[in-house]
This record gives structure tokens, sequence and C-alpha cells, in this order.
């Protein structure tokens, strides 16, 4: 069934990457509102980002965990060093090293084959082992996440090192703001949510401002994953009317367009 036009489609990413699916979701008519849930900063002290920047060379891998990672770093940076090998998760990151000139063209980029699943289990399953025990391999991150894939390639020999590139924070909601959640509440929204850290940052926005009712009330709307994991989280909060598209724009965009 093809879903109505005038509900709102919400989209959850970080400011700076909103604007592209949004830009999307309005060519097909609906309508798309801007609403991030993370808020991405700059380090106050970039030293030790700088510190790698200047021996990026010296790694057979550097493993970016988000689009973020990808930004904060290459925003710096002026010129990939050919001899090091890229890996990243999902489509999204793919994109973002595209948007700074790095493709597969020019480029070794590694990422889970299953769009369903991209997360650091499935890159370990595609990554040469053998080729990186011994060397050195650099993680970008933020300030805090899973060890997963450095506790991983740790215990299998290779060499890790991890940087942090950029602070995530929940936005601080103003007059303008909280009227807006409000109004989408009331609207039926669908919402786009691509980090369970997200989800968990609009429940406590609604709660705060609308209480046990209004967690109840968005708890009954539709909302549109990327990832398995992001879907385990949200019924595991009580989030029943969900659509996992697996990674990549594409696929959300034809999630959109089509209600089973």
């Amino acid at each position: 069934m093809t879903n109505p036009p005038h509900r709102p489609v919400v989209v959850t990413r970080p400011l700076a990457q909103a604007g592209p699916l949004a830009q999307r979701i309005a060519a097909l008519g609906r309508d798309a509102v801007v609403f991030p849930l993370l808020a991405i900063q700059p380090l106050p002290d970039q030293t030790q980002l700088q510190s790698v920047l200047v021996r990026l060379d010296q790694y057979a891998m550097v493993a970016f965990v988000s689009p973020n990672a990808i930004d904060a770093l290459l925003g710096l940076l002026p010129k990939w060093p050919g001899n090091v090998a890229i890996a990243v998760m999902g489509q999204g990151s793919r994109a973002a090293l595209a948007q700074h000139g790095l493709t597969t063209a020019n480029a070794t980029i590694i990422s889970p084959l299953d769009p369903q699943r991209t997360d650091s289990q499935t890159l370990l399953e595609v990554l040469d082992i053998d080729a990186l025990r011994g060397k050195r391999v650099l993680i970008v991150r933020g300030e805090s996440g899973r060890e997963l894939l450095a506790d991983a390639l740790r215990e299998r020999g290779v060499l890790v090192e991890q940087v942090a590139a950029y602070r995530r924070s929940a936005p601080v909601l103003d007059q303008a703001g909280r009227e807006q959640l409000l109004h989408l509440l009331d609207a039926d929204s669908e919402w786009i949510i691509t980090s369970s850290e997200a989800l968990r940052i609009l429940i406590g926005m609604v709660r705060d401002l609308a209480g046990d009712q209004g967690v109840a009330n968005l708890q009954r709307q539709r909302f549109i994953v990327p990832h398995v994991r992001i879907a385990e989280n949200a019924r595991t909060l009580g989030f029943a009317n969900l659509v996992q598209t697996g990674s990549g724009d594409e696929q959300v965009l034809a999630a959109l367009q089509f209600r089973a």
C-alpha cells in the first residue's frame, strides 16, 4: 500500500548528513523534516588526531566506524595515501568516502558483503586477517563506542591503535524544537533512525516533554532502521512498527514509498 504523502518523514541523522536524504525524500512528494538526534562536534583538543595524520601511510589499514569519522579525518587530510586500505561498515560510509573523492577506482575499500548486517562482526568476516597480522591498523571513531572490532583484531595478532576524531552529544531542544517534536508526535510520523543511541535520545526527549503517554504514542509510529541490531534494540524498547531496510539510502527510500 502506498504511504500517504502528508505523513511527515523525520530524518534524524546529524545535521551535516541529513540534507541529501531529506532532499531525496522531498523529491518523492513526501514531507521531509530534519530533526537531528545527535550533535557532532570537533574535539576541543585535536593533538592526537593531528599526530596520526602525519604518519597515516605507516598503517596497513584505516577503519572508519561511521561517516562522521570519515568527515572528521578526511576534512583535515589533503590526500589519502594510496598504499593504505580503508575499511568501513555500510553504504553511508562509502558515500561519505566518495564525497571526499575516494572510491574503488582510486582506493582499496573493504566493507561487509551483506547490506542487512553492516557492523564490526560482518566487517571482520571480509578482512584478510593473515595479511594484517603483525601490522598496524588504525580505527577512527568518536570519543566513545563499541570495542568489538579493536578487541577482535588484537586477539588475531593485529597491532591496533584507536583515535577519537569527533564528539557526539544529544542536542538541546529550544522552544521551537519542543514545539516541532510535539507536532511530529501528533502527526503520525515516520522516523528514520540510524543508531540505537539516537533512539534512546529520542525516547528521553519525548518522556521529558510528554511523559509516558507521549512515549506510548511514539512507540505506535512507524520506524525505519537500516540495521538488525538497531531493530533488535528498538523492539526491546517497546517499538513494534519497524521496517528494517539494510544499508544505503536507496533501501530507505524504497521503504518510504510502500507500506505492507
